[in-house]
């Protein structure tokens, strides 16, 4: 088998045209449709979020595989396709999988770092997701910790130091150890920018407590900055973390309190691996009585939305 992986890709037609005629698109992962939430939810997200970017002035691109295929751009009946799949049959396609999602028929969801993977190879600039993963409490050890170190490291990280892109979420999810994402992001060579605040947005809290590294006042402060990183060509992603949207935000203390429940839960009952984050987050869904789902959606459709209007931003000035 020969070629290039743009070679492997299928590009919708509207999302082709849009890159040929330098028009703004934005890129959307898709395992929030497959495994981040349920049915009827997961679709009814995945199509605000394509209808907040085009109002945006960009077109959406959601990225997903399909029998092999690279799929850049769904439309609504593959969107309702991969929504409805059976329960077990989506694969989660991430770097280390991606080779294997192409090997096999049915439908595969990208992750961040497939999601990246395409989007790059496709043209596309900018990639919104909700939140990105990191390292995760406990891989590390620690100061006091009986407990050997899981080096439980999202592919994210590797993927944001590899793929030029602009990523655009709420910050790193709660449930990892955030300042040692940002230690390996910063040692990695990826810029971290909060909008409109010091305080790194904190997934479904408007902080999580820490100080940005960078921080802009505005979205077309934060496009400004992206451009010039990507075209300083330094081979690495930049991240751009946007708060959840006030009127459903976790308090802060509250968000950063059940994350910590659910590790120490999670501990306790042997979790890790790839089923760690689904588990963490259905728990503190349950915790939260819902509550953090209900953040969790608004910044998807947050997300989406700033990214549209970087994007637009970009093509403007370039």
């Amino acid at each position: 088998m020969t070629g290039s992986l743009r070679d492997r890709l299928t590009i919708q037609p509207e999302v082709a045209a849009a890159l040929a005629a330098g028009a703004p698109v934005v890129a959307l992962e898709s395992t929030l449709i497959s495994h981040g939430l349920p049915y009827p939810q997961n679709v009814e997200v995945a199509r605000a979020s394509e209808a907040v970017v085009r109002e945006s002035g960009a077109v959406p691109a959601t990225v997903a595989i399909r029998d092999g295929r690279l799929l850049v751009g769904l439309d609504d009946a593959a969107l309702t396709a991969l929504a409805t799949a059976p329960e077990g049959s989506v694969l989660k396609a991430a770097r280390p999988s991606l080779s294997a999602a192409r090997t096999r028929d049915g439908w595969a969801a990208t992750t961040v770092s497939a999601t990246m993977i395409a989007a790059q190879a496709a043209g596309i600039r900018v990639f919104a997701t909700g939140g990105i993963g990191g390292v995760h409490r406990g891989a590390l050890g620690g100061p006091g910790s009986t407990a050997a170190p899981t080096f439980d490291i999202s592919s994210d990280l590797e993927e944001l130091a590899r793929t030029p892109l602009v990523v655009v979420c709420a910050g790193p999810k709660a449930i990892l150890d955030v300042p040692a994402t940002l230690e390996v992001l910063e040692t990695r060579g990826v810029p971290v920018v909060a909008v409109g605040q010091e305080d790194l947005p904190g997934f479904t809290a408007r902080s999580s407590g820490i100080r940005a590294p960078w921080s802009v006042a505005d979205l077309d402060a934060a496009a400004d900055l992206a451009g010039v990183h990507l075209a300083l060509g330094l081979g690495s992603a930049i991240v751009v973390c946007v708060p959840v949207p006030a009127d459903v935000a976790l308090p802060d203390p509250v968000a950063r309190s059940v994350a910590e429940q659910a590790a120490r839960e999670a501990d306790a009952a042997g979790i890790h691996g790839p089923a760690l984050t689904p588990w963490l987050l259905a728990r503190i869904a349950t915790i939260t009585g819902g509550a953090s789902v209900r953040a969790n959606t608004a910044l998807i459709v947050n997300d989406a939305r700033a990214a549209g209007r970087i994007a637009a931003r970009m093509a403007a000035t370039a």
